[in-house]
Parts: structure tokens; sequence; C-alpha cells
């Protein structure tokens, strides 16, 4: 267990405390497990894309969003590629840089830059499209996207726009990494 998976516990406890919610309340709102969630606060366990995405959806925050207020930031409105928070799933190796903006900033939306590795793939629960608007474009590689019950396949300089949420998985068939950056609106902060 590394420092940021101890520190994005302790930011997750902070959310579910700073709601006045109980460890039972937070389960109820996300669908994941009471013992899962006590695990993650601790720093027992590394939480997967889909369950951050189940915990940010339950708190009304984007998952880049809860991710930078677990990394500390220096002042200003520059963010160095050193400096960007990133994470990685500990089940499919996904590596989530957070590009822009600095935490604190009042700009409603997120750049993010994704690294998918060669057969992975991640789902994502229709709760955690709730509070934004997406646009997915890939820098290189080719990536799978199912969106609800409809499959879109994507190369090197495609975008997509999300519609309605809904239940989505991310899966790179190929060979080679998939690399692509995502662009999320917030429609409501949290």
């Amino acid at each position: 267990m590394d420092d940021f998976d101890k520190a994005l516990g302790a930011r997750i406890r902070t959310e579910r405390e700073a709601r006045g919610w109980s460890l039972s309340d937070l389960a109820e709102k996300s669908k994941v497990s009471r013992a899962m969630i006590n695990n993650v606060e601790r720093g027992i366990a590394s939480p997967t894309a889909a369950l951050l995405g189940r915990l940010s959806g339950a708190f009304g925050l984007t998952m880049s969003t809860l991710l930078a207020r677990a990394e500390r930031q220096q002042g200003g409105l520059l963010l160095r590629a050193a400096d960007q928070p990133h994470w990685q799933d500990p089940k499919s190796g996904y590596i989530r840089r957070h590009v822009a903006p600095v935490e604190g900033s009042d700009l409603p939306f997120d750049i993010v830059r994704v690294e998918l590795p060669p057969g992975a793939a991640v789902d994502f629960p229709a709760a955690s499209y709730l509070f934004i608007r997406q646009v997915v474009w890939v820098l290189s590689g080719d990536l799978c996207i199912t969106e609800g019950e409809t499959v879109h396949r994507l190369t090197a300089g495609d975008s997509l726009e999300f519609g309605a949420p809904a239940d989505s998985q991310y899966r790179n068939d190929a060979d080679a990494p998939c690399h692509y950056a995502v662009v999320v609106l917030k429609t409501r902060q949290g």
C-alpha cells in the first residue's frame, strides 16, 4: 500500500464524515460493501476504478475531483507533469493522470490522461456519470467503449461524447497500450 492509497482512503473518510454519513450510509448509496469501504478508508485495500466510480458517484463528485482532493497540491496554476496526481487501478493496471486543472481551481472541468494496458477492461456504473458530461479522445491505440447497449470502436484521433448516464466499459483488445484523454464537464460541483 503506497502513500497515495492511504491519502485516498483518508479523503474518502473525510468526504463521508463531512456529509454526516455512517459507513452503512455510504455502503447503501454506493452499493459497495461496508467492509470494503472500511478497508479502503483504513488504507488496507487499494480501490479499483469501478469502486472509486461508485464512491465518487455516491458523493456527487467526479472521480477526478475525489482523486485531486486526495493529492496535496502546491499553490499556483501551473501543474507540471511530475506533479500531476496519478493513480493505478490494482485490478486492471489502468493508469489515470489528472492533467488539469490544479486543486482549488474554479474551472468546471477536468482533463485526465489514461493508459489502458493491452487486454485490460475497466467497468464504470451509471452512477459515475450522474453529475458530469464527458468526451473521450483516443491519443494512441485502439479503444472499445460499451456505453449501455451501444458499442463504440475508436482508434487514434477518434473522439466520443457520452450520452445519458449508463453502465460503461472501456476495453483494450489490442496488443499495445491505449492512451486517451477524457474531458469531464462537471454539471454539479461536489
